[in-house]
């Protein structure tokens, strides 16, 4: 795919392109939180990285070889862009998912906009118009239903779910990394520029795997479930979901994505439901109903097909 391609807008193949990825995204909280107990869940996410650079690397390596000079950037916008792409966002979900449910992390996951939006006008001088500051209110009024699950008097006496809260230390995290990479993206191929974040936070990822290998409760349990966890994260949310989400943004532009993104708390619903037993509940639909009207009301208005 090249650098640069001319959007042109919302068909068949596109909309598969990014449904693809969130159905992954989905798979990916329910798996973490199937196999929650049976793997500390930073070291989880570092095997999960490092396997995923292993599949990618020899398509890199054959790629670089063929053009003669191999993928590099600075130190200083890969040492951020790292630690928060590839460290600690995925991290600390596996961490949220120990105590929260696949469905509140998702839902939490999709007021991202909302953060989006706050970390930038406050850290990247970002000019935030009064209708999405009302459009956030609204998204973060979805994730308080879901924290307070339902009951407005809970908040009265609220105390947050430790998993909730890393769900929203790691949407805070990936709000900070959208804006470093709208600033300052190596001007790198896609799965070049993907394998060199995974290095960067493979390796910055080091010591934190194993302070938890002193500290943590959990430890490693090889199970063939644990192992077929391991080869879907690695493959599944970690490549194949790039790659498409990668196409299907160039095919229809930056607008459309947002509301597939918005999938995701769906099909993480029913995969809860089919492999946890995890029921859903009235609270988590007007929760999700919320958070894509802040959503709306903050990009002014619905895409059209060829937006």
């Amino acid at each position: 795919m090249s650098a640069v391609q001319r959007p042109h807008g919302l068909d068949v193949r596109t909309a598969i392109l990014l449904t693809l990825p969130t159905m992954l995204w989905a798979g990916n909280a329910v798996i973490g939180r199937l196999i929650a107990g049976q793997f500390p869940p930073i070291a989880l996410n570092w095997v999960r990285w490092l396997s995923a650079l292993a599949v990618l690397l020899p398509f890199v390596l054959v790629r670089a070889r063929q053009r003669g000079t191999w993928p590099s950037a600075s130190w200083r916008v890969m040492v951020p862009l790292g630690l928060l792409g590839v460290g600690a966002y995925n991290a600390l979900q596996y961490l949220a998912l120990q105590t929260s449910t696949a469905v509140n992390a998702t839902l939490i996951g999709a007021s991202m906009p909302a953060w989006i939006l706050g970390v930038g006008a406050m850290f990247f001088q970002a000019k935030v118009t009064a209708r999405q500051w009302l459009g956030a209110a609204v998204s973060i009024t979805g994730v308080l239903c879901v924290l307070a699950q339902g009951d407005p008097a809970r908040l009265a006496s609220f105390t947050l779910v430790s998993g909730d809260l890393y769900m929203l230390l790691a949407t805070m995290s990936w709000a900070f990394y959208t804006w470093l990479l709208r600033r300052k993206r190596p001007d790198l191929p896609g799965l070049d520029f993907l394998a060199l974040q995974i290095v960067y936070g493979v390796i910055l990822s080091v010591p934190i795997v194993g302070v938890e290998s002193v500290l943590s409760p959990i430890t490693m349990h090889w199970t063939p479930t644990v192992l077929a966890a391991l080869a879907y994260i690695a493959i599944g949310p970690s490549i194949v979901a790039y790659v498409c989400w990668d196409y299907g943004v160039a095919r229809a532009g930056a607008t459309v994505p947002v509301f597939f993104v918005n999938l995701t708390p769906l099909f993480a619903t029913l995969f809860s439901a089919a492999v946890l037993g995890e029921m859903p509940h009235l609270y988590h639909g007007v929760a999700f109903m919320l958070i894509l009207a802040g959503i709306v009301l903050a990009m002014g208005r619905l895409p059209s097909r060829q937006s």
